[in-house]
C-alpha cells in the first residue's frame, strides 16, 4: 500500500477491540459500545474517525480490529463516505502494545517516517477544534524524536482513571525541534486508578492529569523502543504482518504468530520505561465513556437531572439514566439509578455502583448466558438477522438483506427452513433450481437441501425465516460458497 501524503504524515490509528463490558446490556461482545450510537446519532467509531474527515491533513484512518466486528466497522464507516487506508484484523485481543506494533509496522511499509496517532474507538470528545490543535503540538515533538501522551485536565478526583505525574514543562529551546507555543511535560510516571482519598491528594498537590490514552510517535522510534524493552512481543508481532493475509479489503494478521505474542498495554510496554515521554495537556471535552455513570455525567439531563432515552415514562425521579430500546419503561419515586432495557435483558443498578456491572458480566461469563454476546438483532456481512420466537422444534426470525447481499451457499443436518417474503425482491437457490420471489411468496427448503438467499434489488429485501427441527443452533451450517470469505 502507499500514501498519498507527503513522507511524515499524521496517520490516526484508531483502535476498536474492546468489548465495553460495563456497558452491558447495551454494550456486547459482538456488537461492543464503540459501534453502538450512545453519545450521538453516530456510533462512538464512526465520531472517533470523523474527527480526522479533513482528508488535506490527514490519510484515511487505520483501524485495528478484531475479525468479528470487520464488516460492521466497514459498513459503519461507508456510512459516513469514509474508507480506512488499511483494516488490521486481530484474530485474538492482545491489548494495545501489540496493536500499536503492527500498526507502525505497517504504516512504516509505506511511510518509513511517518507519524501515529494512536487512540481507541470509544472515547468521547467533544472539542474537536481544541483536540486537532493540540494534535499539532503533539506531532512537533513527535516528530522531534519524543513520545507523546496527552493529558487530561482534570476537574474531578476521578478514580476510573489512570493518572500521568508531570514534571517540568518543555517549550522553546527545552524541547529539540518544538517551536511552538503550547507547553508540554516531561512524564515523571504513570500511576494506577488511585483510591477517593489518594485522588482527591492528587488534585490538591497539582502536576496530575487523566491519563486518555491517546499517543502519538514515530512508527520508526516506537518499534525501535519496544524491540528495546519487549523484544519476543515485537518479534511476533513481525511475523504476524509478515505472513498476514488480504482478505477481501482487510489484513488479516497470521492467528499462529499472534496468538504467540505477549498480552499487554502500551503503558506498561513501553511508556513507563522509556525516557522521552512527553504529556501535551488536554482540555478537549474527554471522556472514555467507561460505564453507565459516565455515560450519564456527558448526556443532556432535564430540569430533575435525569436522562431518559426511549419510550420512558418517569414521576418524582431524579438524577437517573433510563434507556428503553424495545417497550415502555416506566419509573416511580427512584434517584440516581440506572435502568436499561433491551429486547432480551434488563439492568437496574444504582449509579455510584455502575463498575460493578462488570462483575455481572463476568457472572454472565461463566454461567455462559448467550445475553453477554449477542444481542437479539445479530449483524452479518449481509445484513442482519433477529429472533422473534422460539419453542419446542420451532423458531421464527426476521432476515434482512442489504441490496447486492447474499446469504453463503449452506445447507443445515437438522432443520427445515421457510422463507416469507415480506418485501423486496428475493432470490433463492433450492438445490439446481433458482427461484425469484415477491412480497408475500414463499419457498420450502427441506432438510439437507443446499440453498442461498440474494437481494438482487435495489432495497432491502425482508423475509420471516421459521425453522423447524430437532436443533435450531446457529452452528448447524455447512457452507459451500460465501462471498464474504468466511
Amino acid at each position: 500500500m502507499k500514501s498519498d501524503r507527503a513522507p511524515g504524515a499524521v496517520h490516526p490509528i484508531i483502535l476498536s477491540g474492546g468489548s465495553g463490558s460495563r456497558l452491558w446490556p447495551i454494550s456486547r461482545s459482538y456488537h461492543p459500545k464503540q459501534l453502538q450510537q450512545l453519545v450521538s446519532s453516530h456510533s462512538m467509531l464512526q465520531d472517533t474517525a470523523l474527527r480526522f474527515d479533513d482528508l488535506q491533513r490527514f490519510p484515511n484512518p487505520v483501524i485495528v480490529c478484531n475479525h468479528e466486528h470487520r464488516f460492521i466497522i466497514a459498513e459503519q464507516l461507508r456510512e459516513v463516505n469514509l474508507s480506512p487506508a488499511l483494516q488490521i484484523l486481530e484474530p485474538v485481543g492482545r491489548n494495545t502494545a501489540p496493536a500499536a506494533a503492527v500498526a507502525s509496522l505497517c504504516v512504516q511499509s509505506y511511510d518509513p517516517d511517518g507519524v501515529l496517532l494512536l487512540m481507541p474507538a470509544d472515547h468521547r470528545i467533544s472539542a474537536k477544534d481544541a483536540f486537532l490543535a493540540v494534535v499539532e503540538t503533539g506531532a512537533i515533538a513527535a516528530r522531534a524524536g519524543h513520545l507523546v501522551t496527552f493529558g487530561i485536565v482534570p476537574d474531578r478526583p476521578e478514580t476510573g482513571y489512570g493518572y500521568l505525574q508531570c514534571g517540568e514543562k518543555l517549550g522553546g529551546e527545552k524541547l529539540a525541534g518544538f517551536t511552538g507555543a503550547t507547553i508540554l511535560h516531561r512524564v515523571v510516571k504513570f500511576v494506577e486508578k488511585p483510591d477517593l482519598a489518594t485522588a482527591k491528594s492528587y488534585l490538591e498537590h497539582g502536576g496530575y492529569f487523566w491519563n486518555s490514552g491517546i499517543f502519538m510517535f514515530r512508527a520508526s522510534q516506537f518499534l525501535e523502543i519496544l524491540g528495546r524493552f519487549r523484544p519476543q512481543m515485537l518479534e511476533d508481532c513481525r511475523a504476524a504482518v509478515a505472513l498476514a493475509q488480504r482478505d477481501l479489503d482487510f489484513l488479516r494478521l497470521d492467528e499462529a504468530a499472534f496468538n504467540r505474542c505477549e498480552s499487554d498495554s502500551i503503558d506498561y510496554a513501553v511508556m513507563e520505561h522509556a525516557d522521552n515521554v512527553v504529556m501535551a495537556p488536554a482540555d478537549i471535552g474527554w471522556s472514555d465513556v467507561g460505564a453507565w455513570d459516565s455515560l450519564w455525567d456527558v448526556s443532556d439531563k432535564d430540569a430533575n437531572g435525569n436522562v431518559l432515552l426511549g419510550d420512558v415514562i418517569a414521576t418524582a425521579t431524579s438524577g437517573s439514566y433510563i434507556r428503553a430500546e424495545s417497550r415502555l419503561v416506566t419509573a416511580v419515586g427512584v434517584e440516581n439509578l440506572v435502568i436499561v432495557e433491551t429486547a432480551d435483558a434488563v439492568l437496574a443498578v444504582p449509579r455510584d455502583q455502575a463498575q460493578k456491572v462488570k462483575e455481572l458480566a463476568d457472572m454472565l461469563k461463566a454461567r455462559k448466558r448467550p445475553e453477554l454476546a449477542e444481542h437479539q438483532r445479530v449483524y452479518r456481512p449481509w445484513g442482519f438477522f433477529e429472533s422473534l420466537a422460539s419453542g419446542e422444534r420451532h423458531q421464527v426470525k426476521h432476515l434482512m438483506v442489504k441490496p447486492g447481499g447474499k446469504l453463503s451457499l449452506q445447507l443445515h443436518h437438522q432443520r427445515a427452513e421457510h422463507w416469507v417474503v415480506v418485501s423486496g425482491e428475493a432470490k433463492v437457490t433450492r438445490d439446481t433450481e433458482v427461484h425469484m420471489l415477491r412480497e408475500n411468496e414463499s419457498i420450502y427448503l427441506p432438510l439437507g437441501c443446499k440453498h442461498r438467499l440474494e437481494n438482487p434489488g435495489a432495497a432491502p429485501l425482508s423475509v420471516i425465516e421459521v425453522q423447524s427441527g430437532a436443533y435450531l443452533g446457529e452452528d448447524d451450517i455447512v457452507r459451500f460458497e460465501d462471498i464474504y470469505k468466511r
